[in-house]
């Protein structure tokens, strides 16, 4: 392959992150549109490829979303730091199939040694074993397997060879306020969501202990307890420590979802809020939020590595299993061929280095609470939640009283058309909000004043009926 196509797709790449400051951070087009504009018969002929990647840019521009941009605070999503979007570029063009080391001894070399470095900022246990997956969908499914091939091993089954018929049943304890993916996760696993008993939360959304504590005592045999750090609306943090002495009492797994949360273990200044993280068995954690690395690179941790691989690794007669201190990255993952998700993750921490982790998630915190700072009080929006990390709720009252659901949904819907920044909506405790995560490297203190003057601006067009 000559290198024109890679040379003009690093051109319009370019060209787009050159663009992202100004651009509108919500899609131009609707996805009806982009259907007819996409839409044709599959042409018998090839075309060259330049003018595919041409073409694809051309043609998929108007709904791309400003996502990679400063001013994107919607679903927790970072950007890509410059050396892991570099290094992912590299990973396309060597286009190495990271399950074994026999298919990628770099892939799995870099994995062993981006795992190392991930325990030791977040201090988890150093021998635990680590799966570079999607995000923490899987991450939290493939603890979760784990977990449960361990609960029941210690009850005399083997779920690995016998499955779930005629097993001991299994007790899965959440939070009230637990993450999607964690119920998700349970269907899939066959331990089904419908049957997990939620835990109380408080105003923040943090598990109450000791209505663990109580949920426990109720009950008996294979346990697992999901915790949370960093509660996807309000940043919340369980207290660990106190569920993780609850949940070992009780001889109980402590899986804890940490998809952005868990990174607050490399800051000194938020490193209070994961008290008690590393007494947990497991931890699932996203790198493309926090750590701004480029999608998909999902970590699932586990104390226990043998029963992370027990639960996931495969085996056949064809595939040439590592040796000696080599490691074959299929044995911490529910996939077999797959990215080598590894060097964009090596790229992100070496770029960053330890001090440069810290600093990035207390400038995201600090630029937070700078918004709420900025908003609160002011035309009629009100911080519904204790900003300790990097979520910012905000609702907002109408003028001379009306239905204070139906106007924040409106500010909402105005922020996210003019197009400033962009911020998702969400439900919390029973009244619509406005979510702002602030998670992107190339956020800044204008951005955030820019932001609230647009969110500002939005409630007065409202207010006015403009």
């Amino acid at each position: 392959m000559g290198p024109a196509p890679l040379e003009r797709a690093a051109r319009l790449a370019q060209s787009f992150l050159d663009g992202l400051p100004e651009r509108p951070v919500g899609p131009r087009a609707r996805f009806e549109d982009l259907v007819a504009a996409l839409f044709r018969p599959l042409p018998d002929a090839g075309a060259e490829p330049s003018a595919v990647v041409e073409e694809l840019a051309r043609l998929a521009e108007p709904g791309l979303v400003a996502s990679a941009g400063p001013r994107y605070f919607g679903f927790v999503t970072g950007g890509s730091l410059p050396a892991a979007l570099a290094a992912d570029w590299l990973t396309s063009a060597w286009d190495q199939n990271a399950a074994l080391c026999a298919t990628s001894p770099a892939a799995a070399a870099v994995e062993q040694l981006t795992a190392a470095w991930v325990l030791d900022l977040l201090g988890l246990p150093a021998g635990a074993g680590v799966g570079l997956v999607t995000g923490c969908q899987m991450a939290n499914f493939s603890a979760l397997a784990a977990a449960r091939h361990a609960v029941l091993e210690r009850a005399g089954w083997n779920v690995e060879e016998n499955g779930l018929q005629g097993a001991p049943p299994v007790r899965v304890v959440i939070g009230e306020q637990a993450h999607a993916t964690i119920p998700s996760s349970l269907r899939m696993l066959g331990l089904g969501s419908g049957r997990a008993y939620r835990v109380e939360a408080d105003g923040q959304g943090r598990m109450r202990a000791e209505r663990l504590r109580e949920a426990l005592e109720s009950g008996q045999g294979p346990t697992i307890v999901c915790a949370q750090a960093g509660n996807v609306n309000t940043g919340a943090f369980d207290p660990l420590a106190e569920i993780a002495e609850i949940a070992h009492h009780h001889e109980a797994w402590l899986h804890v979802d940490g998809a952005f949360g868990l990174w607050a273990a490399a800051c000194p200044s938020r490193r209070h809020l994961t008290e008690g993280l590393a007494k947990a068995d497991s931890w699932a954690t996203d790198a493309h939020k926090w750590l701004n690395a480029p999608y998909d690179s999902g970590l699932a941790m586990v104390a226990d590595p043998a029963a992370q691989s027990t639960a996931l690794t495969k085996r056949a007669a064809y595939l040439v299993r590592a040796e000696g201190g080599q490691r074959d990255n299929h044995d911490f993952t529910p996939e077999a061929s797959r990215r080598a998700r590894g060097f964009a993750l090596y790229a992100a921490l070496r770029s960053l280095g330890r001090t440069g982790v810290a600093e990035l998630v207390e400038r995201c915190c600090r630029l937070a609470a700078r918004l709420a700072a900025r908003l609160d009080g002011r035309e009629g929006a009100r911080v519904l939640n204790d900003v300790v990390l990097n979520q910012v709720l905000v609702r907002f009252e109408p003028p001379r009283g009306g239905d204070a659901d139906a106007f924040t949904l409106a500010v909402t819907a105005r922020t996210q058309a003019e197009g400033t920044c962009w911020a998702s909506g969400t439900h919390w405790q029973g009244r619509e909000a406005l979510r702002f995560s602030v998670c992107n490297w190339s956020t800044t203190e204008a951005d955030i004043d820019r932001s609230a003057e647009a969110v500002l601006a939005a409630v007065r067009g409202e207010r006015d009926g403009q």
